[in-house]
This record gives C-alpha cells, sequence and structure tokens, in this order.
C-alpha cells in the first residue's frame, strides 16, 4: 500500500511540475546579450532598447520611470509580430 502512495505521490509532483512550466512559460539564461535596455550614464546620457531601437537622451526620467515611450515602441514591435 506505501508503494502505491508513494507512486501516486511521485505522479502528483509530476503532474505539478508540468502544470508549473506551462504557467511560468519559456525560462532563458540571464548572461551576457541577454539585456533588453542599455543605459549609458558618462560621458554622455542615453538609454536604448536594444530589441526595438527606441532611445532616450534623459536617462535620469527613465530611470525615475518614464517608460512610456519604450512600453508604446515595444507594443508596437509586437504587434509587427516580433
Amino acid at each position: 500500500m506505501q508503494m502505491l502512495k508513494a507512486k501516486l505521490l511521485i505522479l502528483m509532483e509530476e503532474a505539478n511540475a508540468a502544470k508549473l512550466d506551462d504557467i511560468r512559460g519559456e525560462v532563458l539564461e540571464n548572461g551576457f546579450g541577454s539585456q533588453i535596455r542599455s543605459y549609458v550614464l558618462q560621458p554622455y546620457t542615453m538609454v536604448k532598447d536594444l530589441r526595438t531601437n527606441e532611445e532616450s537622451g534623459n536617462a535620469a526620467a527613465v530611470l525615475d520611470g518614464d517608460l512610456d515611450p519604450f512600453i508604446n515602441a515595444y507594443l508596437k514591435w509586437k504587434s509587427l509580430g516580433n
């Protein structure tokens, strides 16, 4: 009886793990080259979204949360099928 319970527990854990994998989606390595934006603060200020090529010369505003231009550029980029 304990063997049956153990096997059922293993099957339930595998089903839960598969369900979580579906929810989580694709997991990418957070290594070099996987960044979304680059921030240059010296000698000039610029923020560039590397997916959409959207740029802002006001890095302080972006760091303070002014991400609307980048969000709009991403939505346009995504709607084009990228």
